[in-house]
């Protein structure tokens, strides 16, 4: 095992993943059940014990509201610690619909964290010409945008949740010019999806991706990474491309845990189901796995839905 970084900032570290639920362990569905991934959790079998005297929690996604969970209420939930799809009375797929972006706008908590003196910042870095089109604040950039999206493609684009969370706490978005800086980690980690687009992305490992990510993290209270290709995977019913994401996932969760800071909370999670059951190419109903690494914390074995993971940051941060 490689030494652990030391930090002076580090407090929380979020690595969010889309798509990724507690199925059954069947191979013919469930590509989580051909590895011992540390997100390979199963509601019908025994699951790898996790290093690191890490924790498991099972959460729900549905908040009882009628419906398939869906990515940009369940995102929201993450990021406002409120329980969005209950509010609104109804799941909400994509991306944040008006009353979402209002929600988000009032309640984000990063938003929150920075009135209250502590820094967040989002580790995942994306084109600028992306980020320009989505009408959100980035970082600046010396080269020129590595695209110009027609305006078919601009009225096309929206921002995620992560995005309106970060915009409302006004914290400027990393580009892929951070991304070659090794001050940024592209969405799929190691830069190869990315650079299959023809984006000029590093190519990085997992391992080294790990290194960066905690590179970032130094200077923040709170860092946040997102990752969305296993739910691409599932949609497409894909077991190639869910085991590449997931293998990748699992090797830079590994690496990110072994240079783990002692005094840093690590927590992973997803919004809800998906990849974990490929005989569909919709979302399951199925509870997600919450993973926790770090101090003990009586608040990680309460955690119940989703919601509560935005709201065991501000508590870890001591912000109400």
């Amino acid at each position: 095992m490689r030494s652990r970084i030391q930090s002076r900032a580090v407090r929380v570290a979020l690595l969010f993943i889309d798509g990724v639920g507690i199925g059954r362990k069947d191979p013919a569905i469930n590509p989580l059940a051909h590895r011992e991934h540390l997100l390979s959790r199963f509601q019908d079998a025994p699951s790898p014990a996790l290093p690191d005297g890490g924790l498991c929690i099972p959460v729900d996604t549905t908040f009882g509201v009628s419906g398939r969970p869906q990515s940009a209420s369940n995102q929201t939930a993450i990021l406002t610690g409120e329980p969005a799809p209950a509010l609104l009375g109804q799941h909400v797929l994509g991306y944040p619909n008006a009353a979402l972006r209002a929600l988000l706008a009032e309640r984000s908590i990063v938003k929150r964290l920075r009135a209250a003196g502590r820094e967040a910042t989002f580790a995942t870095a994306y084109p600028a010409a992306y980020l320009d089109a989505l009408g959100v604040p980035r970082r600046p950039t010396t080269s020129p945008p590595e695209f110009t999206p027609s305006p078919e493609a601009r009225r096309r684009m929206k921002p995620s949740a992560a995005k309106l969370a970060f915009a409302a706490g006004d914290v400027p978005l990393r580009t892929l010019e951070d991304a070659r800086a090794k001050d940024g980690l592209t969405p799929d980690i190691t830069g190869a999806h990315a650079r299959a687009f023809g984006l000029p992305a590093p190519e990085r490992t997992p391992e080294e991706a790990a290194d960066i990510f905690w590179r970032v993290a130094m200077g923040a209270d709170f860092t946040y990474f997102e990752h969305y290709l296993a739910d691409e995977a599932g949609h497409a019913q894909d077991f190639t491309a869910a085991h590449t994401a997931l293998d990748i996932f699992d090797a830079f969760l590994r690496a990110v845990l072994a240079t783990r800071p002692a005094d840093a909370r690590l927590m992973v999670c997803s919004d809800h189901g998906n990849v974990e059951d490929l005989s569909t190419r919709g979302h399951t109903l199925h509870p997600v796995p919450v993973l926790y690494f770090g101090p003990p914390s009586p608040e990680v074995e309460a955690l119940s839905t989703v919601a509560d993971v935005g709201r065991t940051v501000m508590r870890w941060l001591e912000v109400e």
